[in-house]
């Protein structure tokens, strides 16, 4: 099992939640909340206004999500959707824990709020300059106030 954080559409709540819960692509069992030790600027950018952190750590904000423990198959599955390694890069990250669920099965360790985990975090280099110049926002909410509802995949 390998530990995951999410903090756009796939977080409970928004559009590709269903994602997650999707047993036929592998399993995903939610531990917690936190958020990346480092600041990070997350954006909502293109014509379907994509949430992505972009990996530029120091600027912007620590940014809010949620802590996921995935198996192998779910990790292959969210490796196609993220489009990695083109549109977005899997990294391990250091992630704060604010709230921690995780009941933990055999080896999988108990998290104490407070604490540090390294997750596996979907971010992306590559991406055009001006969106280091878009607003930074330290949580994602498809129907926040930014007004920029995402465009679901099979809507575009």
């Amino acid at each position: 099992m390998a530990r995951v954080f999410v903090y756009g559409t796939l977080k409970k709540g928004q559009p590709n939640y269903k994602h997650m819960i999707n047993t036929a692509k592998g399993l995903a069992k939610f531990q917690g909340r936190g958020h990346t030790v480092e600041k990070y600027p997350l954006v909502i950018a293109g014509k379907y206004n994509i949430p992505y952190m972009l990996n530029i750590p120091g600027t912007g904000h620590h940014i809010a999500g949620e802590i996921y423990s995935v198996d192998e198959q779910m990790l292959q599955f969210l490796d196609e959707f993220e489009g990695c390694p083109d549109m977005y890069q899997r990294t391990l990250m250091r992630i704060q824990v604010v709230e921690w669920e995780g009941k933990g099965g055999a080896g999988e360790a108990w998290a104490a709020a407070d604490s540090v985990l390294e997750c596996f975090v979907y971010s992306t280099a590559t991406y055009p300059p001006e969106w280091v110049g878009l607003p930074y926002y330290d949580s994602y909410d498809s129907s926040g106030k930014h007004g920029l509802s995402y465009v679901l995949r099979e809507s575009r």
